[in-house]
């Protein structure tokens, strides 16, 4: 394995944080060894809105994490996320001959190449082609169709489609901090790849990435992603309804709502009674209640389940998911949301928790680490499943199989 191939890096440019997470591959295990964060300047939800504050916030992130690992950040995969980001199921097909024969490797790849084969807008383009399932003449739920035999092959995938220039400026932002970037991963998928269960992917299920500027859904059933969308509603929202409805700088918003901020008034703590808050200007500090958070956060709460509800039911899937919602992301600390989205859609709830690194430390197994985590182990088994050469779509796809996408 040459040096460089001995290390993978995530870089997560969030609208709240930017993270870099260095890890150690060795053989079938890996292993973490850095993180390093620093608050995001320059974005506003997930697309960079300045560009030089972004590529300081990327290097005061990675000289953390080199400190730490003792290893330089050369090269690393980044996320992907914010409204520009959509999902379309997507179904094409060949006709292999006029006599039933063996489908080999270059007829998937012309089959699935005929599914993602869509129109798009100049300023789109594809970011994962997520394959669904293959079906060879009138049999269908086929996952690996090479050497069975047939005279059409058709293929069902999952498009995600971004913004050419949204995903080009954050590259150009990686770049200009010295990175180069080796693939670009949906943020919701890598966040999947660190937090959800094979059980829950076969079951079905969605996670919601709750960011700073923007939630990001993805649902799998079968073991393979059905759908993915992004609500323009995230932590930073609530926080600034508090700064508003109680005249306070956005700093002390942000923290009365990480240490105070309950979703619904139902589920606040017992013994929570006044807060002193900072107020705005040189006016002195004012008491508040508990109570009075809640009641700013609960209706921002109830519109973001609301129109995930919407987004669900759009897409057909909102009585196709038994294993329920995993949050992940930062938003998914304010306490009572997994309270609440359990009471409102009748279904099971859980906060993620980083699994898959090797030496992973308590603190980054959270679910505001979910991406970074999720990016490198993404990375990892891109690298396993295509060792012959990079490009290579019949193994990415395959690689997309062995893990249910």
């Amino acid at each position: 394995m040459a040096k460089k191939d001995k290390y993978l890096v995530g870089l997560d440019i969030g609208s709240t944080k930017t993270c870099v997470l260095i890890a150690e591959v060795e053989g079938e295990l890996v292993k973490f060894l850095a993180l390093g964060a620093a608050e995001s300047k320059g974005l506003r939800k997930g697309l960079i809105v300045n560009l030089d504050s972004t590529v300081s916030s990327i290097r005061r992130a990675v000289e953390e994490a080199e400190s730490v690992a003792n290893v330089p950040v050369e090269e690393a995969l980044i996320g992907v996320a914010g409204g520009h980001v959509r999902g379309v199921n997507s179904r094409g097909g060949i006709t292999l001959g006029h006599r039933p024969r063996d489908i080999e490797r270059d007829d998937v790849r012309r089959a699935v190449d005929a599914a993602r084969n869509i129109s798009l807008p100049e300023d789109r383009e594809v970011l994962h082609v997520l394959p669904h399932e293959f079906m060879v003449d009138a049999q269908t739920g086929i996952r690996d169709a090479i050497g069975m035999v047939g005279h059409r092959l058709e293929a069902n995938v999952h498009l995600v489609t971004s913004s050419v220039a949204a995903t080009q400026n954050l590259v150009t932002a990686a770049n200009k901090a010295g990175i180069l970037i080796s693939d670009t991963v949906l943020e919701p998928l890598a966040s999947a790849e660190s937090s959800l269960t094979q059980d829950e992917r076969d079951l079905g299920c969605a996670l919601l990435d709750i960011g700073g500027g923007t939630t990001e859904v993805i649902v799998y059933g079968g073991g393979v992603v059905r759908h993915t969308s992004a609500v323009a509603i995230g932590g930073d929202h609530f926080t600034n309804d508090l700064a508003v409805g109680l005249r306070t700088p956005i700093p002390e918003a942000e923290r009365i709502k990480r240490r105070h901020g309950c979703a619904a008034s139902a589920f606040m703590k017992k013994e929570e009674g006044s807060i002193e808050i900072a107020s705005v200007g040189d006016r002195p500090p004012r008491t508040i209640f508990a109570h009075m958070l809640t009641d700013i956060i609960e209706p921002r709460a109830m519109e973001l389940l609301s129109l995930i509800r919407d987004d669900l039911q759009r897409a057909g899937l909102d009585g196709q998911i038994p294993a329920g919602f995993v949050l992940a992301g930062g938003g998914a600390r304010l306490h009572g949301l997994d309270e609440l989205a359990e009471q409102s859609f009748h279904l099971p709830v859980r906060i993620a928790e980083p699994k898959g690194l090797a030496d992973l430390p308590d603190q980054v197994a959270q679910p505001e680490y979910a991406t970074v985590v999720g990016l490198v182990l993404y990375g990892a088994r891109a690298r396993r499943n295509a060792p012959q050469r990079a490009g290579n779509l019949v193994s990415k796809l395959k690689a997309m199989f062995a893990g249910a996408s």
